[in-house]
């Protein structure tokens, strides 16, 4: 039997991974010696399915959150995710994908879009909040394509990666070398978050099967509008969700913010949610925080239709608001969530990927490991920003003041750090323990 046939009956490896990170300090580079190769001519994104794709990615992240909190034990931990990092590198293999490959990825990432105007629907997405200006955030984010630097690719799904995120080839020997190129994407993906993600891919996770490895390293630094006084910074009790309580360090403000509470409903549990506006007008950091007792029902049973609900019902109050600092890391593979998502041929040696090598080629490919990391840290100086637009308008027609809500956030909670304009969520998680 020939080293060819093996080959075709033993599919080879493309690797997906996604570094998040979301902090306070820092700047990223960018990486050098890529090939670019030239974009297929589409037509630009429309931008019907540009928000579309926002919605979608919503509703992504939050099929994510509550896979990954499904297990026994597995929800109690603090966590955070990149919807929009994982969405964007399945985007990055969704237009070579065929048949029920493609359409079960499609499915898990809630789109009706073919797998070109995903894709360019995506980068659009992901470029149309860029920050820019004096004091606003630092965003800055890589997509990257390695390849086996003797594996043929088809110049079409090059030239949509390339149209879409502006992604070119990077070449590494992973046959003869796998730990040089896993050190070499791995060093692309630290460099990009200023060496805050180290180690995307574990050792073993790239092997002489790999062909391909694609990345989005997505780095986010920037400050509160409304910084919390350090001075007002004191210890308080944090309910965990066993029960027990631990003292940490909680901050504190009275401002004017985009606040809504609720009951019952489809939403089930009491909850009260805030949006804190960051400067440069892009960006927000919502939290959720359901009643006590009621965070593990009410997390199950968040939705996108659910999320909507939460956030159209904002509006402008004055907040007397205290919120624990926290800092906390998240990582692991995707593959088994991907999976209870749906995504199960993509995985087996049934695989068709068949749009991604050049026609004729007689390795197949099917996905291994996917893989994310991220940070979050937040404290008085801020996270991210962005700013509410519609303030002045409802503060003017409001019939008359109203008193100061109280919104203590001294139990579990849930956060969504997302672009205004659009909802895009760069990042979801929970909180459960800041002391951890």
């Amino acid at each position: 039997m020939s080293a060819t046939t093996v080959r075709t009956r033993r599919p080879a490896v493309l690797l997906l991974c996604c570094a998040a990170l979301l902090t306070a300090c820092g700047s990223a580079g960018g990486g050098t010696g890529v090939v670019r190769a030239d974009p297929v001519p589409l037509p630009p994104a429309d931008p019907a399915a540009v928000a579309a794709t926002a919605a979608a990615t919503a509703a992504f992240g939050l099929d994510l959150l509550r896979t990954l909190t499904a297990g026994p034990g597995a929800d109690g931990g603090n966590l955070v995710l990149s919807p929009s990092g994982l969405a964007t590198a399945l985007a990055m293999v969704l237009p070579g994908a065929r048949g029920t490959t493609a359409d079960q990825l499609a499915a898990a990432l809630h789109t009706g879009l073919s797998p070109e105007q995903y894709a360019l629907a995506t980068g659009a997405l992901n470029r149309s909040g860029a920050p820019g200006g004096k004091g606003g955030p630092v965003l800055r984010r890589s997509d990257d394509l390695w390849a086996q630097r003797d594996f043929p690719l088809d110049p079409h799904y090059l030239g949509v990666l390339a149209a879409a995120f502006g992604t070119g080839v990077r070449t590494a020997d992973f046959r003869k070398d796998p730990e040089g190129a896993r050190k070499a994407v791995n060093g692309v993906v630290e460099k990009a978050t200023e060496g805050l993600v180290e180690d995307l891919f574990a050792e073993g996770q790239i092997n002489p099967d790999t062909r391909l490895a694609l990345t989005d390293a997505l780095y986010l630094k920037a400050d509160w509008a409304h910084p919390f006084e350090p001075g007002r910074t004191t210890g308080q009790p944090f309910r965990r969700l066993d029960g027990s309580e631990a003292a940490v360090p909680t901050m504190a403000a009275a401002e004017s913010l985009r606040y809504a509470e609720g009951s019952g409903g489809i939403l089930g549990e009491p909850w009260q949610a805030v949006e804190l506006p960051y400067a440069g007008g892009t960006l927000a950091m919502d939290l959720i925080v359901p009643a006590q007792g009621g965070f593990t029902a009410f997390r199950r049973g968040l939705d996108r239709a659910q999320l909507d609900l939460v956030l159209g019902a904002l509006a402008e109050r004055t907040v007397d608001l205290t919120l624990p600092k926290f800092g906390f890391d998240s990582g692991g593979e995707f593959t088994s969530a991907l999976k209870t998502l749906g995504v199960t041929a993509a995985f087996g040696d049934g695989a068709d990927l068949s749009g991604i090598p050049e026609p004729g080629t007689a390795e197949r490919l099917r996905i291994g490991p996917v893989v994310q990391k991220a940070t979050v840290r937040v404290d008085e100086q801020g996270t991210v920003a962005a700013a509410g637009s519609g303030v002045g308008v409802e503060v003017a027609s409001a019939p008359a003041p109203r008193d100061p809500v109280r919104l203590h956030i001294d139990r579990p909670f849930l956060f969504l750090v997302r672009y205004t304009a659009s909802g895009l969520p760069l990042f979801l998680g929970q909180v459960t323990d800041p002391a951890a």
